[in-house]
């Protein structure tokens, strides 16, 4: 097995979704065959934008493409994809951060191998990557965000290996509420209201739009930042989400004063800033089709 680097870009022609699978050329079924069964990284190409390394995924399976000859798609594995914290900036110090990508001084080199859209990447580079992108401390760093006791308590955080840190479903939540929080600005996705308590800790949940339990990723693109009565309605479906941003409603369920009251007057999904962070329509398809106003609906509500 190999780790690798794959290029993608939003907006691509390609049937790329980062989460679930990438489009490729033949020229790169080679080094996308020695890949199965390990990680990847994407990154961002400079002529599509600022981002750099964003995310990491583990590779599952390579098929043909249906339909086109000379392209196949690898599939990514089930609950593996996740969004970096912070991405990671393509050179440090003015060197990349991929030994392959640098001339003997050190100094970037251009066109060639930087323009492949699959890289081999090395071990301890895959590594060094994840950890600036994905801190090792990241749990850490979220406990003392807004608990100072917890700051001045905070003990140098045990170094779990790379692979174990991103499997393990606490860190990859945390990561995941940090991403989506953030991208929406702290901000309720659906009342557009921006809470915060008295310590000022923003009161918005990371909600995944499918569940990781169905299927669901955790890929900013399957989150929505809800307050917490409107995750409660979310999950029970309650309201749910048009492709285009519409707010959904089950009216016979939910009164009008309480509509009125909990929903953007707008009627539409208050969205991330940048378009490639709105929620895919999939996921959106998923949760109209599946949850919405088909959960049995009885007893206390929150409002």
């Amino acid at each position: 097995m190999v780790k690798l680097v794959l290029l993608h870009k939003a907006g691509s022609i390609y049937d790329d979704q980062p989460d679930r699978v990438y489009d490729f050329p033949k020229a790169y079924l080679k080094a996308m065959t020695e890949a199965v069964g390990d990680w990847v990284v994407y990154y961002e190409p400079v002529k599509a934008g600022p981002r750099g390394y964003f995310a990491t995924a583990r590779l599952q399976q390579i098929i043909a493409k249906p339909g086109v000859p000379g392209r196949y798609l690898g599939l990514i594995a089930p609950g593996s994809y996740l969004d970096f914290d912070a991405e990671v900036s393509r050179l440090l110090d003015g060197r990349p951060l991929e030994s392959a990508l640098a001339a003997p001084d050190g100094t970037p080199v251009s066109g060639g191998l930087v323009q492949s859209a699959v890289r081999r990447l090395p071990e301890a580079e895959f590594a060094a990557i994840i950890r600036r992108g994905l801190p090792v401390d990241l749990e850490a760093q979220e406990a003392r965000r807004y608990d100072l006791d917890a700051a001045a308590d905070a003990a140098l955080p045990f170094e779990r290996p790379v692979i174990e840190r991103l499997v393990s479903r606490p860190y990859r939540d945390i990561a995941f509420r940090r991403k989506v929080r953030a991208a929406y600005d702290y901000r309720c996705a659906i009342s557009g209201l921006r809470l915060r308590n008295g310590g000022g800790r923003p009161e918005v949940n990371a909600a995944h739009i499918r569940p990781v339990s169905q299927q669901g990723t955790d890929s900013l693109r399957n989150g929505l930042a809800l307050s917490g009565t409107l995750h409660w309605m979310f999950d029970r479906g309650l309201i749910s989400v048009a492709d285009e941003g519409s707010i959904l409603v089950s009216r016979n369920k939910v009164p009008a004063d309480v509509i009125d009251r909990l929903i953007h007057p707008s009627g539409k999904l208050c969205l991330p800033a940048a378009e490639r962070d709105w929620p895919h329509p999939d996921n959106l398809r998923w949760h109209r089709e599946s949850v919405f106003g088909q959960m049995p609906f009885d007893g206390a509500t929150p409002w």
